[in-house]
C-alpha cells in the first residue's frame, strides 16, 4: 500500500520524504482542495496530511472519511505538534478519568 503526504511544512515533509513516503509541500492555501482531489485519485492507501492543510479542507476530509474505507486519511502534527494540544495521550486519559 502506497502512502502520499500533503504538508504545509517543509521539515515535516522532508522527514517523511527520507521515510520513503511520497507527498507535497504546499505553500499556497489556494492549491490545498486541488492537490487532495489528485492524491485522492490516485491509488494510495493512505494520505496524511498536516493539521493546518486539514483544516483548510475539513469538510471534504470527513465527508471522505465517512464515505469511503481507502484511502486511510490520517492527520498528523507538525513538529511543534498539535496547536490545540489534540491527540495527545496524556491529554486521553484526563478525560477519560474526569480532569
Amino acid at each position: 500500500m502506497k502512502s502520499f503526504l500533503i504538508s504545509d511544512n517543509v521539515d515535516t515533509f522532508l522527514a517523511l520524504k527520507l521515510a520513503g513516503i511520497e507527498g507535497i509541500y504546499i505553500k499556497n492555501v489556494n492549491e490545498v482542495e486541488k492537490e487532495y482531489k489528485k492524491a485522492l485519485a490516485r491509488d494510495y492507501g493512505i494520505i496524511f496530511i498536516t493539521e493546518k492543510i486539514y483544516q483548510a479542507i475539513k469538510e471534504e476530509v470527513i465527508a471522505r472519511k465517512t464515505s469511503s474505507k481507502l484511502p486511510l486519511i490520517t492527520i498528523i502534527p507538525d513538529r511543534f505538534g498539535f496547536a490545540d494540544n489534540k491527540g495527545k495521550i496524556t491529554n486521553y486519559i484526563k478525560e477519560s478519568i474526569g480532569f
